[in-house]
């Protein structure tokens, strides 16, 4: 039996291809919300309707170029025309308009759960928790964690440039604009850790502004926010180098005179997943290689390099930064 041309089985087999590489904690093919299940079930559909009115106007063509070769009457041409040209798009697309505006109220709709204030600045995620009768925020950064089948509010806005908000296993992409709050919600329904990403092009580091997204029990959930609401308790040596370095001026460490927002808030900056806004493992090695260079990890960080600390400095400096858990 005679064996099909290489190109094509490469074109047979590209879209097999092309939908394994879609699994992952950042895939819409992977959802883990009743949001990200709804927009993956809307692309479905489109995608149905793109093939019908792909293959009625392709074999329309076909038809007209191929099949009846010959002259056509003017009552025939204008019935092809009228009917396939304009009649059936418009009867199709119609149909999708219908079915997927509705989704758009579902997914705006405030709830009696959690809600989360993120911020997008250059080029991390300033998160702040808001428990319900809170008087002030639970401050964090760079990292959102959210209880397991419950419907909670984000509000969401930017520093200085307009950036998108997309954790693609949980739900749609949101834009996100300095001076102005956009709202929306998710209802995770899986637990584990997402990967999210800025979605609009912000500026040098644009694609290195991820967020990690950790859904969890709501028990777990509820523990884990009294202690970020908790100011930090360790003292160590590193601590005292913090503070020398004027690092307090940038970021706040609660529990101590460090009280600067134009950074990240450090206080339990242990107890998150990743650094520098999902780029880097949390581990005392990726902490000093950022505070060393942070613009050769994210180029055009605000962050200044502290490259001349020595090593029995810059040891004790992430030994702290690492234990505030």
């Amino acid at each position: 039996m005679r064996r099909p041309p290489l190109v094509w089985r490469a074109i047979r087999l590209g879209p097999i291809m092309a939908l394994a590489g879609c699994e992952g904690t950042q895939s819409m093919f992977s959802p883990a919300g009743i949001d990200a299940l709804a927009t993956l079930n809307l692309f479905w559909v489109m995608l149905a309707g793109a093939v019908v009115i792909w293959f009625a106007l392709n074999g329309l063509f076909l038809y007209v170029t191929r099949i009846h070769v010959g002259k056509m009457s003017r009552r025939l041409a204008e019935a092809v025309i009228i009917g396939g040209g304009i009649l059936f798009p418009l009867v199709v697309l119609s149909t999708l308009l219908i079915y997927s505006l509705p989704m758009m109220g579902h997914q705006r709709a405030p709830d009696d759960g959690l809600r989360v204030s993120i911020t997008a600045e250059r080029w991390w995620w300033r998160v702040e928790y808001w428990p319900d009768g809170a008087d002030a925020p639970v401050v964090s950064a760079n990292e959102l964690r959210l209880p397991v089948d419950q419907r909670s509010e984000l509000l969401l806005t930017a520093g200085e440039v307009i950036h998108s908000f997309w954790i693609p296993a949980l739900g749609g992409k949101t834009d996100m604009f300095p001076g102005r709050i956009t709202r929306m919600t998710l209802a995770p329904s899986q637990t584990g850790t997402f990967r999210g990403q800025c979605a609009e092009f912000c500026g040098l580091s644009h694609a290195l502004m991820a967020i990690p997204a950790v859904v969890m029990e709501p028990d777990a959930f509820a523990d884990w926010l009294a202690d970020q609401a908790q100011p930090a308790d360790l003292s160590a040596p590193g601590r005292a180098v913090f503070l020398r370095e004027g690092c307090g001026a940038c970021h706040t460490i609660r529990g101590t005179p460090a009280a600067g927002r134009v950074g990240p808030d450090l206080t339990h900056l242990g107890s998150r997943t990743a650094l520098a806004a999902g780029i880097l493992p949390m581990t005392a090695d990726a902490l000093r290689a950022w505070i060393s260079n942070p613009e050769a990890v994210k180029p055009g960080a605000e962050m200044p390099a502290y490259d001349h600390l020595n090593d029995t400095d810059m040891t004790a400096l992430a030994a702290y930064l690492m234990g505030l858990e």
